[in-house]
């Protein structure tokens, strides 16, 4: 076609079939009350309306009745404006399936005079579709991230927590080797761990970082301090460079600043077989109110091959595809120290040759504090010989056995008066009749969780509902979190925690301290021993085999307990239905005991959990059956 023929095509408005009646895109031209004045031939394509069929039809007929509403006053508003985009909605197609559209529309008053719309309309259901799915793997990545997080750092709590405090107390070299070997591989679960951890938080956007005084001349040495055994093992020369210029005050993370520093030291470590590792930290720039710091490691380990310098920072990516089968790892401990440099302004390089070693360099900018920030924090560490947690009463809910051992021990050695519980339940019947200075609630336990734990507490008469409760949570999501603050929870401490972790937890972040009044608990009272069972009947049907006749009482007095539990759990959140399961489960257990007095008792409960208005006694009731159950069971296991 020659330019003169294109002109005239043009003039004439030729290409409105090609760009509009035939286009990809529906056009929908309608009047201010959604009559239909005009369709394009794409409607069939899309929604499978034939060419002019919907002309003359009104186009709020084919939106999704739930969002009628919705789109009716969004069609209001563009009716005002020259000019409206992006407004989505569902319509009606011929299979009387609804389509994600979106439009953007020209309002033809502005244009004409004319009271219409020209609607140029888009399908978006694929782009819906995929941000639907897109927030499914979310939360399936985010609760597979909780549930291996609660699996993974529950063993490792016990693990790496016992080894600590025996460690303490053996003399032997031998053993003290054992346990630092525990120990180390403990640690190392522990990184993999929270690596998967922080780089999903740090995907998310949701990482925090605070602003605390502190002291690199204070930081530096002790983590240093903490590789010295390893490259012992190895022979190898660990030493590090302070700037006598860094010793002052500065304002950041120094935790975040310890986790980019192991990351670095510990590869170092892994990756030096022989020589000498330096860490250096240095004053690259000082300003009136900021340093930049610079840090170095510098290692004479195997070194990165120069096609791999570029990559060695992306996830899951390590020098070599052997290195994780021959030094193990997730691959992440690079791209989390680059990520949280970069999120504090800072920047990251390497320098390398292979087999001569490398050069991991940092530079972050901290503020410049005042000294007396860093005495504000330091008053608050331990410095006289008695202990803050000496004489403070703690509630510990914890069901794992070792946890439970660990985290005694820890409070014994403070010196604190410590009560356990293995499920909310116990714990609850515990705060009832003793007053604590906190409460450490795990968080996943059988019969009453830690979240309706603590929603229970919270409505328990005050002073005792304003108890500070900390979770002890394996889960370390942001979601977790927010679900135990949400619950009525004061904070939460991950699993694994260290003494120091609790220390800083309950001393300087709650600043929790002992009541000064001295609180006498009651010695727990047993019930007048009830002799309310039979064994006759048990005796009759059983054709007085005394093993069949012990088999079926240990099991009423190993299986009753639980189900005891679980339906007082339930009463105290209103589970009502339940809870009349529960009992009418356990219904003829007693029965079979010959126990006429409890059976009539629990046919009444069951019959009372199943009315639409409960007595307010019902609850108190519930407590007390079982209270008399278990005492029943102390008599029969006693027989």
């Amino acid at each position: 076609m020659s330019m003169k023929n294109l002109e005239q095509y043009v003039k004439k408005g030729s290409f409105y079939k090609s760009v509009v009646d035939d286009g990809s895109d529906i056009i929908f031209i309608v009047d201010f009350d959604g009559k239909i004045l005009y369709h394009n031939n794409a409607v069939r394509k899309t929604l499978g309306y034939r060419a002019k069929s919907l002309i003359g039809k009104n186009f709020m007929g084919f939106v999704l009745p739930e969002s009628y509403a919705d789109f009716l006053a969004n069609f209001k508003k563009i009716q005002r404006r020259a000019y409206s985009q992006k407004i989505e909605f569902q319509f009606l197609c011929k299979d009387r399936s609804y389509r994600f559209l979106e439009f953007n529309a020209i309002n033809l008053k502005h244009q004409e005079n004319l009271p219409g719309l020209i609607l140029d309309c888009r399908d978006i259901t694929q782009r819906k579709l995929d941000a639907e799915e897109l927030i499914r793997l979310q939360k399936s990545k985010e609760q597979f991230l909780a549930n291996i997080s609660h699996e993974i750092r529950t063993p490792i709590n016990g693990i790496a927590g016992l080894a600590h405090l025996l460690h303490q107390n053996l003399q032997s070299e031998d053993m003290s080797s054992y346990l630092r070997a525990i120990q180390h591989s403990a640690d190392n679960l522990k990184v993999i761990i929270n690596d998967i951890l922080d780089l999903s938080a740090i995907e998310s956007g949701k990482l925090k970082f605070e602003q605390i005084a502190f002291n690199l001349h204070d930081l530096l040495p002790p983590l240093i301090n903490t590789f010295s055994y390893q490259a012992k093992e190895k022979n190898l020369k660990l030493s590090y460079e302070l700037d006598p210029k860094l010793n002052s005050i500065l304002l950041g993370d120094p935790v975040r600043l310890n986790q980019i520093l192991i990351n670095l030291i510990g590869n170092s470590v892994k990756f030096t077989n022989a020589g000498s590792i330096t860490v250096r930290c240095m004053a690259d720039l000082m300003q009136r109110k900021l340093c930049w710091v610079r840090i170095e490691v510098i290692d004479t380990g195997v070194g990165i091959h120069p096609e791999k310098l570029t990559t060695i920072f992306e996830s899951f990516s390590q020098a070599d595809a052997s290195v994780t089968r021959r030094y193990g790892g997730t691959g992440l401990g690079l791209t989390i120290v680059r990520q949280l440099v970069e999120l504090q302004n800072g920047k990251i390089s390497v320098e390398s040759r292979e087999h001569q070693g490398s050069t991991f360099r940092v530079i972050i900018p901290y503020a410049i504090g005042k000294a007396n920030a860093l005495k504000a924090m330091a008053s608050n560490t331990l410095k006289d010989t008695e202990h803050p947690g000496k004489n403070m009463r703690v509630l510990l809910v914890e069901d794992n056995d070792i946890n439970r051992l660990y985290a005694k021990s820890i409070l014994k050695n403070w010196q604190s008066e410590t009560e356990t519980a293995e499920n909310g339940l116990v714990a609850i019947e515990k705060l009832k009749s003793a007053n604590f200075d906190v409460v450490l609630m795990d968080v996943q336990m059988p019969v009453m969780d830690g979240y309706e734990t603590t929603k229970a507490i919270r409505q328990m008469d005050l002073p005792k509902s304003a108890t500070p409760i900390i979770a002890l949570t394996a889960n370390a999501t942001k979601i977790d979190v927010d679900k135990c603050l949400a619950a009525g929870m004061n904070d939460f401490l991950p699993k694994p925690f260290t003494p120091d972790d609790l220390y800083r937890k309950l001393f300087i972040d709650l600043k929790i301290s002992p009541s000064k009044e001295i609180v006498k608990r009651p010695s727990p009272k047993r019930s007048a021993q009830l002799k309310e069972y039979d064994l006759n009947y048990l005796r009759s049907v059983s054709g007085n085999n005394p093993e069949f006749m012990e088999e079926m009482v240990q099991t009423f007095v190993s299986s009753i307990p639980p189900i005891l539990d679980e339906m007082a759990a339930n009463a105290m959140i209103d589970n009502w239905e339940k809870v009349g399961n529960l009992a009418h489960q356990i219904k003829p257990s007693f029965i079979l005991m010959g126990a006429s007095a409890l059976k009539e008792r629990i046919i009444e409960i069951e019959n009372l959990s199943k009315e639409e208005k409960h007595p307010l006694t019902l609850k108190e009731t519930i407590n007390q059956f079982r209270s008399d159950c278990l005492n029943v069971i102390y008599s029969l296991s006693s027989e």
